[in-house]
């Protein structure tokens, strides 16, 4: 354990962000070092299973004003993976029911003494919003379509376990990308670590300005499944949807759910992931989400992994 304290006695060279809101914003160098460092402490903790106590005293709020399990639940055990505690809010039932402002909400939450907010609200830039009026750190855990960081380094993570250097590889993201705060995190992500990114599914949720990001726009599976080395397969978020997207389901499956058909026509050693949760046989088939080239439970772990670089990461800038 003294070995493990030792080598986490400071924050790396190179990291000086107080807040971890978008990937956007951050450098290659910066990903690069959340990656890192989650890497390292996956490996100190045997794999996301065990303890070291590197924030030990310090506690971490979660403020959710929209429904989640696995990222919420996946942020309060990095947290107690780190030796922290943590605070869980929600906004049902709680003061905002009662009239009290989101920025308000959080003053009183970190009067708690508390160290960093993780905070997933439905508009987009609230977390930015909040960086501005605290003084902790915040970390964004989605904010509405805009982004979702943490998701996207550990999409990111797992691609490096599997694949090594990001350079030039092709990495598709499938379905719904309208909408999704996944795909803008992955977008900035990948491209800043020099992969090749796909944006494909069908046009109302692919518009030709996604172009704008450097990435390939496309509406045809069949046609860029040959070139891909990673396949996201996105959810269909329909309760971000004002109107159906396709006319029906079982179309959008017909056109774009990874089968054991398209396995057979994909490169041999494609990784299979998807951001849960996963719909079966919408967007994948059981056969393909439970076979060998999937890496969706890595992600999960991945995730943990993540999340404690975040918070150690970024609790310790402050200290500065």
């Amino acid at each position: 354990m003294s070995a493990v304290l030792e080598e986490f006695a400071r924050i790396p060279e190179g990291w000086t962000r107080k807040h971890l809101l978008d990937l956007e914003s951050l450098t290659a160098d910066e990903i690069n070092i959340l990656l890192d460092t989650a890497a390292r402490l996956k490996k100190a903790t045997r794999g996301c299973r065990g303890k070291v106590p590197l924030l030990q005293g310090r506690t971490s709020a979660n403020i959710f004003f929209e429904n989640s399990t696995r990222t919420r639940n996946s942020f309060s055990l990095a947290a107690r993976r780190l030796g922290g505690d943590t605070i869980e809010f929600t906004s049902s039932g709680s003061s905002v029911a009662k009239g009290e402002t989101f920025i308000d909400t959080a003053k009183n939450i970190e009067a708690m003494q508390i160290d960093s907010i993780v905070v997933r609200h439905s508009t987009p830039g609230a977390p930015h919003l909040l960086a501005q009026k605290v003084g902790c750190a915040v970390l964004n855990a989605g904010d509405g379509a805009h982004e979702h960081p943490t998701q996207g380094l550990l999409d990111i993570l797992t691609i490096r376990e599997h694949r090594g250097n990001l350079q030039g590889i092709t990495v598709a993201l499938v379905g719904d990308i309208t909408y999704s705060r996944t795909a803008r995190s992955n977008i900035w992500g990948l491209k800043k670590l020099g992969a090749n990114v796909i944006v494909c599914g069908p046009s109302t949720l692919v518009s030709r300005q996604w172009e704008e990001f450097g990435v390939e726009v496309a509406y045809s599976l069949d046609e860029i499944l040959p070139r891909c080395d990673v396949l996201n397969l996105l959810r269909i978020q329909f309760e971000r949807q004002a109107t159906r997207p396709f006319p029906s389901v079982h179309e959008y499956a017909l056109l774009y759910a990874m089968n054991r058909d398209r396995m057979a026509r994909a490169k041999s050693d494609i990784l299979i992931m998807a951001p849960g949760p996963i719909n079966r046989g919408v967007e994948i088939t059981p056969d393909v989400a439970d076979g060998p080239q999937s890496v969706i439970l890595d992600q999960v772990t991945n995730g943990l992994a993540v999340r404690m670089a975040a918070l150690w990461l970024t609790i310790n800038a402050n200290d500065r």
